[in-house]
């Protein structure tokens, strides 16, 4: 078996299989674990794991077309493909859709811990608690927007632990905090990670079971060849009984010949380090900004954003200086010219916010993609999934309404 994408979804999978007894091979044009899992929040966060495309989502995109220092950013230039993709995803932001798409989300969602657990047992890639999870809003307005959000979510069948906190109480969780921020949220039973550390880990456990993984190897084509495919990669091919599509944001330009026509857009989000005068206790999340700080050991992550752009095109320090004029204003005791870590990675997002996960038209070309802001959270639970589907032939229940072909 080959696995196309050393990603947290990737690297998932390849590990449930040779759990299974299956000969695997990773590939991946990069080093494993340095693509959109690398510099993201690192949160588990299943309580926020919710589909992307609802009329706010469309409000906020109106409001900053073309603007860089919007959370929100679609560069004005002509892309018919993105044209399509966004015209999709606009007719997709209804409630109703939202609501069935939510629907889709929860069984995973309900499993992602403990799959989450049951990877640290295996591999030793430990993840912490955020207790709590703090939502910091400038406004009970702003607080309302997310325990509404959470209230769907709670609607959809998914247990939602979260208490209302007074501004000064806010405050005492972190002190850093500005007296902008009026009041906030507590959510409970959250985790996060470490991502790039967490992403090693795995990758690590998986070359001790006997997983081989060929980092620098780009694949260019995959092709059904009697009882089996080829793979062209750098240069050289690999044949296998069948291949798992797990790139990311690249995934269409394999799947779409295997009857993949869901197009899966690089959502970009971007990142960066910093050394505060006083670290959080947990993971901070900044709704109106759309920005969140991950505690990772002396430093902190400062994360937000989303670009609608080419996967590939260079980081843009326009959206770096955006992510610090929206929390310059509200965490005091930092440096911010003191930056390291810039980064930009590319996250797989679907035009219905639901990831591809399953067969294709060939029984021998199965696809783990498009979970948009949520791989690192779904990741060990999709690997569970498709490796039993394959396996056994029987394809999972929970990934009814996720497959690759709808």
């Amino acid at each position: 078996m080959l696995v196309v994408g050393a990603g947290l979804v990737g690297l998932c999978t390849a590990w449930h299989l040779r759990a299974r007894g299956v000969e695997v091979t990773v590939l991946d044009r990069h080093r494993a674990g340095t693509g959109a899992s690398w510099g993201n929040a690192g949160w588990l966060s299943p309580a926020f794991a919710v589909p992307l495309p609802e009329p706010a989502t469309v409000r906020a995109g109106l409001k900053g077309f073309a603007s860089p220092s919007a959370p929100l950013y679609v560069p004005a230039r002509p892309d018919p493909r993105l044209a399509r993709f966004l015209a999709t995803f606009a007719l997709r932001s209804t409630h109703r859709r939202w609501r069935a798409a939510m629907a889709a989300l929860v069984p995973l969602n309900l499993r992602a811990l403990a799959e989450h657990d049951a990877l640290a047992a295996e591999t030793g890639a430990v993840s912490l608690p955020m207790e709590p999870c703090l939502v910091a809003a400038g406004s009970e307005a702003q607080r309302e927007a997310v325990v509404t959000e959470l209230e769907h979510v709670r609607a959809a069948g998914q247990p939602v632990d979260v208490a209302p906190v007074d501004g000064r109480r806010v405050r005492e969780l972190w002190p850093s905090l500005s007296e902008r921020i009026a009041c906030g949220l507590a959510v409970h039973g959250q985790r996060y990670v470490d991502p790039g550390g967490y992403v090693t880990a795995v990758a690590d456990a998986a070359r001790r079971a006997g997983v081989r993984i060929e980092e620098g190897t780009e694949v260019t084509a995959v092709r059904e060849r009697g009882d089996g495919v080829r793979v062209h990669a750098g240069g050289a091919e690999f044949g296998a009984d069948a291949v798992v599509l797990a790139s990311g944001a690249l995934l269409n330009r394999l799947a779409r010949p295997f009857g993949v026509r869901r197009l899966v857009q690089a959502g970009r989000g971007y990142s960066f380090s910093v050394v505060p005068e006083r670290m959080p206790p947990g993971p901070v999340y900044f709704p109106a900004r759309k920005v969140v700080c991950t505690p990772l050991g002396d430093r902190l992550r400062v994360a937000g954003m989303m670009e609608f752009r080419s996967a590939d095109a260079p980081l843009d320090p326009r959206r770096v200086a955006s992510i610090v004029a929206a929390v310059r204003p509200l965490v005091a005791g930092v440096d911010w010219a003191a930056r390291t870590d810039e980064w930009v990675g590319a996250r797989p997002v679907t035009s219905d916010g639901l990831p591809l996960i399953g067969p294709t038209l060939s029984p021998r070309v199965f696809v783990a993609g498009g979970h948009g802001m949520w791989g690192v959270t779904h990741g060990p639970v999709t690997g569970r999934l498709l490796a039993d589907t394959i396996v056994t032939g029987t394809p999972a229940p929970e990934l009814a309404a996720l497959h690759p072909l709808r």
